[in-house]
């Protein structure tokens, strides 16, 4: 029985770590070989060592790594059939827009919406050329709701790339190449971990929040993108693709004493 990726190629940037790793993982055991973009030159060629796959180190700012590492892939493995454009950063310098320096607003829009942006304008030539394609941008639950516990450049970052992600799937759905934009909750990764480390006041607001009473693994994520990534979604794009454990959908969460 063959994966419900087998014979794709999935260049996956940010995939050293959290849900780029997992993805990784999970694209490669649904038959898929990838191409993974990453700062990191210590994990990341033994992290494509391990899954078959291909690292090249890649800056997801710079216009011009980003096209060499779909170039890559392409030249590579044969072909570019999924982007997942995953990167990210959430530093702790990105707080209420009162104390946000604009040199931590432009770093953030830099890496969160820019290099989407750059992802995108590097793959679509390859998916054009071939006729088909995934793109599978990460945006977030705080595109879509507002948050008191501010992180002012991430979330115009995360909504920036679900209004990008809308356009282009629009754009060249008939041209069989689907874009879709991930939205996940909170999820169990280092950079949520080191952020609720330093703030355990905030990690509790937010938990609260979530129906389900727990944040989403990595994996459970990554089985998303593999599903937009796949033929069984053949017929969604432009849209927005909830993993949020009913969190942007819950005006009040259960109690213990309302199942007695």
């Amino acid at each position: 029985m063959t994966g419900k990726l087998e014979g794709k190629v999935g260049v996956i940037t940010g995939g050293c770590s959290g849900i780029g790793l997992a993805t990784a993982r999970k694209f490669v055991a649904e038959g898929a070989r990838v191409v993974i973009g990453d700062l990191d030159n210590v994990n990341g060629p033994r992290i494509a060592e391990e899954l078959g796959g291909s690292f090249l180190r890649t800056d997801v700012t710079d216009q011009a790594e980003v096209e060499a590492l779909f170039a890559h892939a392409k030249a590579t493995f044969g072909s570019v059939d999924i982007a997942f454009n995953n990167a990210g950063i959430s530093p702790p310098d990105d707080d209420s827009i009162l104390k946000t320096g604009i040199e931590a607003w432009n770093r953030v829009q830099q890496v969160n919406l820019t290099s989407v942006y750059l992802c995108c304008k590097a793959a679509l030539p390859y998916m054009l050329e071939q006729g088909a394609g995934s793109i599978i941008n990460t945006a977030s639950f705080v595109a879509l709701m507002g948050a008191a516990t501010s992180q002012i450049s991430y979330t115009a970052s995360k909504g920036g790339v679900l209004a990008m992600t809308r356009e282009l799937g629009v754009q060249f759905a008939g041209k069989g190449i689907r874009v879709n934009a991930l939205c996940p909750g909170p999820v169990n990764t280092p950079l949520l971990q080191e952020l609720f480390a330093t703030d355990p006041e905030r990690a509790a607001r937010r938990l609260i929040h979530i129906p389900m009473g727990r944040f989403a693994e990595p994996e459970e994520v990554a089985n998303a993108v593999a599903f937009l990534a796949s033929d069984e979604a053949s017929f969604i794009t432009a849209t927005e693709f909830l993993v949020d454990g009913g969190l942007s959908h819950a005006y009040v969460t259960p109690l213990e004493s309302d199942f007695e």
